[in-house]
């Protein structure tokens, strides 16, 4: 058996230099009708229910599920023993920043790089996403030239990653987070993204241009953020009347809204104005959960960028600004109990790690982190699934496993369960039928 996985990883495998030198056209031809059989010996299909199955056969053709079976059965394609292994459903991850990542040269980056440099980056931190479980991610802010090449890219098969739904950069206010801040004033023209507005009429502006531009999902910034060089708080930002006109216009031309948002006035003027979901949420109110509730709109707490920004905050000799650092102290440490608050009240939590903030490839350190804000392990594991698929609306091509589903799928040594931080060492990692890690 382990001479079959051997040759099925070895003929699946897509990554380094065989993806540099395979066409599209090539990859699409070699995969085109071939079966796959996996075996399971023990299967979290649908995270929804809870339900561990054993000794199971996932039949995969084309890249998809064909069928689950009972037992270990084989025929006409390759075979990938997973006998020994916990398998689940590919994790999603609803906020990163896959083109960058905080450090000492981040401010000096801003001058340095550009859209192409951005996409390489993104590239390598994409393989990195990937490879530690995660098959989908939403990129919530980047270079918007840089990350829809790579979205497109990952799509045709050019590049190894996670499938990305893209916001194509973000929209903010003029002098708000998401403005080119702590730049000379001569040199904010140059650093501006297209998506800083001012008035209701300019913010629909903005929004279609996403849209225009290819965005899945619309981004905005309605309040101060942590790492924006501006001592302007985290309060908000937009008025009411701009969050209304960027909310309708997004949803007339059929995209969801998500707000970054820490102070509960940001947070609740956005909910008003019929927002979908709130990345972050540190300062939300007990009016913040009512209207998540009452809209059924997601929490994405992103716990582990609070995490990381008030550890590094905490070094002296940190990279951040006196401006970011302030921010992190105040902000960071209050985002467990905001977290544990949310899940208490029953607003939906979707997983979502803002890496990029973090270190790319640590996304599974989230899950611990939403276990400590009280979540159950499978609460955890269902925000990374089968919630996070709710949310940004492609729970019928991802999050389960089932007949017709993307052949997602991750593998563990141990029981998820029982060990959240199993998560963190994930052992093979299947995306699209394609196999992208074998340990």
């Amino acid at each position: 058996m382990k001479a079959l996985f051997v040759a099925a990883a070895a003929a699946l495998v897509m990554g380094g230099a065989a993806v540099a030198q395979q066409s599209p056209a090539h990859q699409a031809a070699e995969h085109a009708g071939q079966t796959v059989f996996v075996h399971a010996g023990r299967l979290l299909a649908d995270p929804a229910t809870g339900s561990v199955t054993t000794d199971k056969t996932l039949v995969i053709v084309d890249g998809r599920v064909r069928e689950i079976r009972d037992g270990f059965v084989s025929g006409d394609g390759p075979v990938i023993d997973l006998r020994d292994s916990f398998v689940l459903p590919g994790l999603i991850d609803s906020h990163v920043h896959l083109t960058s990542q905080q450090g000492p040269t981040s401010r000096i980056d801003r001058f340095t790089r550009s859209s192409a440099d951005a996409a390489m980056t993104g590239a390598a931190f994409a393989r990195r996403t990937l490879e530690a479980g995660f098959t989908t991610v939403a990129d919530l802010g980047a270079d918007p030239e840089a990350i829809l090449a790579l979205r497109n890219g990952i799509a045709r098969g050019d590049v190894p990653g996670p499938r990305i739904l893209a916001s194509a950069g973000g929209i903010s206010p003029h002098g708000g987070h998401g403005d080119a801040n702590g730049v000379r004033a001569d040199l904010v023209p140059h650093m501006r993204g297209p998506g800083v507005c001012s008035g209701a009429d300019d913010c629909r502006r903005a929004v279609r241009e996403r849209v225009r531009d290819g965005a899945d999902v619309i981004k905005i910034t309605a309040t101060g953020g942590v790492l924006s060089d501006t001592a302007a708080g985290l309060g908000q930002q937009f008025s009411q009347a701009e969050l209304e006109a960027i909310v309708e216009t997004a949803h007339f031309m059929g995209r969801r809204v998500t707000a970054h948002a820490h102070g509960a006035d940001g947070i609740n003027s956005f909910l008003a104005a019929g927002g979908d979901s709130i990345e972050h949420g540190t300062y939300l109110d007990a009016q913040s959960i009512r209207l998540m509730r009452a809209n059924g709109a997601w929490l994405v707490p992103t716990l582990l960028a609070g995490d990381f920004v008030a550890r590094e905050a905490a070094r002296p000799e940190t990279f951040f600004t006196p401006n970011q650092r302030e921010k992190a102290l105040q902000a960071g440490p209050l985002m467990l109990e905001m977290a544990r608050r949310a899940h208490e009240a029953g607003v939906r939590i979707a997983f979502g790690t803002d890496s990029g903030v973090s270190a790319h490839g640590d996304n599974a350190q989230e899950f611990a982190l939403l276990v400590r804000a009280g979540l159950t392990p499978l609460e955890a594991i269902q925000a990374a699934t089968v919630g996070a698929a709710e949310h940004l609306q492609i729970q019928h091509e991802v999050g389960r496993l089932a007949p017709g589903m993307a052949a997602d799928l991750i593998a563990v040594r141990g029981d998820p369960l029982s060990d959240v931080t199993t998560l963190e060492r994930v052992s093979f990692v299947m995306c699209d039928g394609r196999v992208y890690r074998s340990e």
